[in-house]
C-alpha cells in the first residue's frame, strides 16, 4: 500500500513588503487583490494546523501542485524554500509551479532555481541537473510525473498552458511507465477539463492534453487552482481517468465563499485485476480548526484485467 498525500494552492502568506518598483507591473492587481479578497482569509494558521494533520497520516510521498506563492516576489519564493524543507526531503515530496509562482516574465525561472530540489526528476537528481518539464519520479509501484502548466499572464488573467513538446514528452513517460505496470499520477496546477475553470483562468491546451492521456494512458491526474474539492473524469484508453482538485491548504473557515483547507489522501495498491485508489478527503470543519475526515471514495482507476 502506498499512501499520497496531495495538497494545493498554499498562497504563503504574510506578504513581504514590495517596492515601488515591484508594484510597477501586474503585481499592482495582485496585491490589491490579496488586500482585498485574501488578506484574511488565507492564513498560516489554516495550513500550519492542515499540514500537522496530513503529517500525522504518514504518508509516503506529498503532492503539491501549485501556488505556493502570490505575487512571485524573491523573497516569498525564498519563504516558500524554508517552507517546502520543513514539510519533509526534497524526495518524498513533489512540486509543480502555479500560475502565482510564474506571476510575471522571469519569475518562473527564479521558482526552478529555489524549488529544484522538489521539482527533479529522478534522472536529473541523480546528476543535480537542471528542472525539466514533464519530471518523473518513481517511487514503489507509483510513478509521479509532474507537468508545469504555470506561465506569466497579462493582468486580470490567470491561464495556464500545455503545449506540444510537453505533451509529447508526457506520452514517452506515460508509454514508459505503463510498459513498467506503475500507477501513473500526472501532477499539473490548471485543471485539464473544459468548465472547470472561468476561460480567463482555463487551461490552454486542454485539447491536447486529454487526447495525450487517452493515448497513451494514466490512473490518476491531481491538480489545484480552483480552490475547491472537485473529482472529474477524463477518457483514458480504454477506462475513465479520475481527475481530482483539492480546496486551498491555507484557506480558514468561513474565511469567503471557497471550502476551508483540505488535504487529500490516496491508498494505492496493485490488486490481482488491477489497482486499488481509496481516496480521504481531510480538511477544517469549524472555527476552532478542527481536521476530520469529510469524504472517503474508491476511485475507478486504470484497466480492469481479466480474471483467467
Amino acid at each position: 500500500m502506498f499512501h499520497l498525500a496531495h495538497i494545493s494552492d498554499i498562497h504563503l502568506s504574510p506578504l513581504p513588503a514590495l517596492t515601488l518598483r515591484e508594484l510597477i507591473s501586474k503585481r499592482i492587481t495582485g496585491y490589491i487583490n490579496w488586500r482585498s479578497n485574501r488578506k484574511g482569509s488565507m492564513t498560516s494558521g489554516a495550513l500550519d494546523v492542515l499540514v500537522a494533520d496530513m503529517k500525522a497520516q504518514s504518508p509516503d510521498h506529498i503532492a503539491v501542485t501549485g501556488d505556493l506563492v502570490n505575487l512571485a516576489l524573491d523573497e516569498e519564493l525564498e519563504t516558500a524554500q524554508r517552507w517546502l524543507k520543513t514539510l519533509g526531503d526534497p524526495a518524498d515530496i513533489s512540486v509543480v509551479p502555479g500560475n502565482h509562482d510564474a506571476y510575471v516574465p522571469g519569475a518562473l525561472k527564479k521558482t526552478r532555481r529555489f524549488w529544484q530540489p522538489w521539482m527533479q526528476g529522478d534522472a536529473q537528481a541523480a546528476k543535480n541537473g537542471p528542472v525539466e518539464f514533464p519530471y518523473l519520479r518513481v517511487r514503489g509501484d507509483v510513478a509521479l510525473i509532474g507537468v508545469s502548466s504555470a506561465r506569466a499572464t497579462a493582468p486580470f488573467m490567470a491561464t495556464g498552458d500545455i503545449r506540444e513538446r510537453q505533451a509529447r514528452k508526457l506520452g514517452e513517460l506515460l508509454d514508459e511507465t505503463g510498459k513498467l505496470g506503475l500507477f501513473r499520477v500526472i501532477m499539473i496546477h490548471h485543471p485539464p477539463v473544459r468548465g472547470a475553470a472561468p476561460s480567463h483562468k482555463r487551461l490552454l491546451g486542454i485539447g491536447l492534453f486529454q487526447r495525450t492521456v487517452r493515448k497513451h494512458g494514466a490512473e490518476l491526474v491531481l491538480h489545484g487552482h480552483t480552490h475547491l474539492a472537485t473529482r472529474y473524469e477524463i477518457e483514458g484508453p480504454s477506462w475513465k481517468i479520475p481527475v481530482v482538485c483539492v480546496p486551498s491548504a491555507s484557506q480558514s473557515f468561513g474565511g469567503n465563499h471557497k471550502p476551508p483547507a483540505a488535504f487529500n489522501l490516496f491508498s494505492i495498491a496493485k490488486t490481482n485485476i488491477g489497482w486499488s485508489c481509496h481516496m480521504v478527503e481531510r480538511g477544517i470543519v469549524d472555527e476552532q480548526m478542527s481536521i476530520r475526515t469529510i469524504r472517503e471514495h474508491d476511485l475507478q482507476v486504470g484497466a480492469v484485467l481479466a480474471l483467467v
